[in-house]
């Protein structure tokens, strides 16, 4: 399956999210090591920081595929299974990717780790921003429906 293009723009405005964490991630690092917390090996740094963000940015692409293939069921229990066998999915692979990053030396833990969370910090700051949805993208307001009077009073009835 082909990713539609406005989830190739917002996969492309989580991994420019993603790698603006990361640059921060890495001078907290760095900053961390100055004052004695740890100490600075750039090179595994980078090389957590790369992977984790790889991982992330996949794992926010295999949510946009299943939610353009979700869409196109019509059962609604065959539709909650696939979203949650993606959830499944997407979960062990984080997870996988954790244990990888505490099991092998050459990559830093919290570099490696930390990417996990960084869509959802791209999340919550565009949508602090109001720009989650930018205005050609916004989603089309429903129709309100003619649920009584307009005026908002309550009306009273006798019996």
């Amino acid at each position: 399956m082909k990713l539609q293009p406005a989830s190739r723009k917002e996969l492309t405005r989580i991994a420019i999210g993603t790698l603006a964490c990361d640059a921060v991630m890495i001078a907290a690092l760095f900053v961390l090591s100055l004052v004695g917390v740890g100490s600075f090996d750039l090179l595994r740094i980078l090389l957590g920081a790369v992977c984790g963000s790889v991982v992330a940015v996949v794992n926010f692409a295999i949510l946009c595929l299943t939610v353009q293939s979700a869409v196109e069921i019509e059962n609604k229990k065959k539709m909650k299974a696939r979203f949650q066998l993606s959830y499944n999915i997407r979960l062990l692979l984080q997870a996988g990717w954790v244990v990888l990053c505490f099991v092998l030396k050459p990559i830093h833990f919290v570099a490696g780790a930390a990417p996990i969370l960084f869509p959802n910090v791209v999340v919550f700051f565009l949508n602090s921003r109001n720009r989650l949805f930018p205005k050609s993208d916004t989603p089309a307001k429903p129709m309100a429906q003619d649920d009584g009077p307009e005026d908002d009073t309550l009306e009273t009835f006798e019996a």
